[in-house]
């Protein structure tokens, strides 16, 4: 028997832990773990948990029809995984587990202990890589070291996938008769465990909602990437990162399809398509680093001297940022969008991550367990490289001198305030003149329904600044 055990890689299709295991004609069982109290630990947030258990039953029933059964184990923290695995390997005789890599030092721990545990009862351990386009230790530098900046980084990743067989793989045929399945809505342990499973209507699961939605992207949106992608009241991202996330769609499907679309692979800015497929490869790089820099999975800076930094750790600061009470429009609306849909377009993300570390000067740990605690498309890679690019702590940040201005940037990219109307509603009926700075034509109101800037930018920047300059001292 061989078992295909299903972490953050929710599909059949390009699978290559299912694809490996189903070669040849043994018997293939599949494995999903859930594991709430370590989920909790790591600050997942309970939409992306129910996001991903929705999928699971989807994924249970598609294995089902192939003939596969799905074992679903409760396994509380991983230090509990190995022994579970190994009854469970034990009980189904099994001889070969399959799995894709994990990237995360705690996951990649858990993965370490499960291979020594099989090895005992002589299972064999195949892991291999469906998180990236191209496998990580796969794109370094000539010295054979891990690239620091984007540029080279994407360069090199460009170069490297030209050299590589890019085969996509579609999902394995029937291995039996169908098989029953039982919903996990009808499993009492799994509703105790994390509530009642919903499918949230703005996030559909399903390979087949991924793809329609990679395909509608790539058909309506994706020549324009480059212009309209900062704009956060216009559609023009692709709103895979929940599906990729999750496994739902792997990023060697989107590369293929925009392939496909175009006709080439767009190696520069000058070609259409390389904006969205740079920022595939931004995806790319910090997985990356995740995994050949582990320090980067335990909460400590790229940049080691930034550990230095005096960062604030004022939590009323912190709860008027999370609850968009800053006084500050295109904040506040981005931190209400996320509070109640699990989501946030990429340029809120930079542009309230600024805001937190250069305005409020609070530690950017903080903001990424927020924002871990609250996204439907919590992924620790990104999610870290942003904040500590954000920060000025991280890989390929821009010089510390360079602080995001809340104000321009909403007038620069919600210049109408159609983003802000939508999301603060104090603000709903302000003229768009005054949007981006409503105190005045409040006052004149006289009302008192949105609160005054916590800071003042100008004064906060240069706080910023010299926090960073003490760093050269």
């Amino acid at each position: 028997m061989k078992l295909v055990w299903f972490r953050n890689d929710l599909r059949l299709a390009d699978n290559p832990a299912l694809r490996h295991a189903c070669a040849g004609n043994e018997p293939v069982a599949a494995l999903f773990i859930i594991s709430p109290t370590q989920w909790r630990q790591h600050k997942m947030a309970p939409i992306r948990q129910r996001f991903m258990l929705v999928q699971v039953d989807e994924l249970g029933r598609e294995l089902a029809a192939l003939g596969i059964p799905l074992h679903l184990l409760r396994v509380e923290t991983f230090a509990e995984v190995p022994a579970a695995l190994a009854d469970l390997c034990r009980e189904q005789g099994v001889t070969q587990l399959y799995a894709n890599q994990a990237i995360e030092i705690d996951e990649q721990r858990r993965d370490h202990a499960v291979s020594a545990a099989l090895a005992e009862q002589a299972v064999g351990c195949h892991w291999l890589n469906g998180c990236c386009v191209l496998p990580p230790g796969r794109v370094l530098t000539g010295s054979g070291e891990m690239f620091k900046v984007f540029t080279p980084f994407s360069r090199a990743w460009l170069k490297a996938l030209d050299e590589e067989r890019f085969v996509i793989h579609r999902a394995p045929t029937p291995r039996g008769e169908p098989l029953p399945w039982q919903p996990l809505a009808e499993r009492a342990w799994v509703d105790e465990a994390l509530g009642e499973l919903t499918t949230d209507p703005r996030w559909p699961v399903g390979e087949a909602e991924a793809r329609r939605r990679l395909n509608d992207f790539l058909e309506q949106a994706v020549l324009d990437y480059g212009d309209t992608r900062d704009f956060p009241a216009i559609a023009g991202t692709s709103v895979l990162s929940p599906y990729l996330a999750a496994g739902i769609i792997s990023p060697r499907q989107c590369v293929a399809a925009l392939q496909q679309r175009l006709g080439y692979r767009p190696q520069s800015k000058a070609q259409p398509g390389f904006v969205w497929l740079n920022e595939l490869i931004w995806r790319e790089f910090y997985r990356h680093l995740l995994v050949l820099i582990p320090t980067l999975s335990m909460n400590r800076p790229f940049k080691a001297e930034t550990a230095a930094l005096p960062w604030s750790w004022d939590p009323d600061a912190f709860a008027a940022w999370c609850e968009g009470r800053t006084g500050y429009p295109i904040v506040d609306a981005a931190m209400r969008c996320l509070n109640t849909t699990g989501w946030m377009h990429n340029r809120l993300r930079m542009i309230v991550a600024s805001f937190l570390t250069k305005d409020l000067h609070i530690h950017w740990r903080l903001g990424e367990d927020y924002f871990m605690s609250r996204l439907i498309d919590g992924d620790l890679a990104a999610n870290n490289g942003g904040w500590q690019w954000a920060a000025g702590t991280g890989a390929d940040t821009a010089p510390y001198f360079r602080v995001f201005n809340p104000t321009t940037q909403g007038q620069r990219f919600d210049p109408q305030g159609e983003f802000i109307r939508t999301w603060v509603t104090e603000l709903a009926d302000i003229p768009a003149a005054y949007v981006h700075q409503p105190h005045d034509w409040l006052r004149l109101k006289g009302r008192q329904d949105y609160p005054a800037p916590m800071v003042d930018h100008a004064v906060a920047r240069v706080r910023a600044i010299e926090m960073f300059r003490s760093l050269e001292k």
